[in-house]
């Protein structure tokens, strides 16, 4: 896949920049096995380099697809860290010992319908409104690439998090908005996360 995106973009040193953590060593029972869909999860919050590492799946996404013909789905993930759900829990008296959440948007758009009818809680509706807005860039960006999309809200912290989407969903890929092996969410995923993680190329910038 990077491979086809240096060509593509006449670049010789993407795979060096891009790599944040390589492949996990697999069984060799697993890598005969025919490919038959590939998934691709983005940490997405909106920023710019994260919108930069989505936007880089969906190319990637589309020209697997051409020259595979192997169906592809990019699953964008936003979490709301631990002090914002904690907040958010609190006010609307659900137990903090409960485990993560995760929400489907068209779920989060039912509870925040139902939260605002109640005027003294709107202030617990913000980190949700927040969500759904991200997510919905997110698809947003899906639609203008025609591809098979899904995206995931997520509550706690961000490197369990993501590792649960990614053994969730059986992800070939997480994509990041960073650029280098020593940002702070590379060492919360940790050394035996179970796919490859990829970041954004600093060429970007040039």
């Amino acid at each position: 896949m990077l491979a086809r995106l240096q060509s593509a973009i006449g670049r010789n040193d993407l795979i060096e920049q891009m790599v944040l953590l390589p492949e996990p060593k697999k069984p060799f029972s697993q890598k005969v096995q025919k490919v038959e869909s590939v998934n691709l999860i983005v940490a997405y919050d909106a920023s710019p380099n994260s919108h930069t590492a989505l936007d880089i799946a969906f190319w990637i996404a589309h020209q697997t697809r051409l020259a595979t013909n192997t169906q592809v789905t990019v699953q964008a993930v936003y979490v709301v860290d631990n002090n914002q759900s904690t907040q958010y829990l609190n006010t609307l008296n659900i137990p903090i010992n409960q485990p993560p959440l995760e929400c489907s948007i068209s779920e989060i758009s039912n509870s925040v319908t139902l939260v605002l009818t109640q005027p003294k809680l709107q202030a617990a509706v913000t980190p949700i409104q927040q969500a759904d807005r991200i997510l919905w860039q997110a698809r947003s960006l899906a639609e203008e690439w025609q591809g098979s999309f899904k995206s995931h809200l997520r509550f706690g912290c961000i490197g369990t998090e993501l590792q649960k989407v990614v053994e969730l969903e059986a992800a070939d890929i997480l994509f990041l908005g960073c650029k280098s092996v020593n940002h702070s969410i590379i060492e919360a995923l940790g050394s035996n996360f179970p796919c490859v993680v990829l970041g954004i190329p600093s060429c970007i910038d040039e």
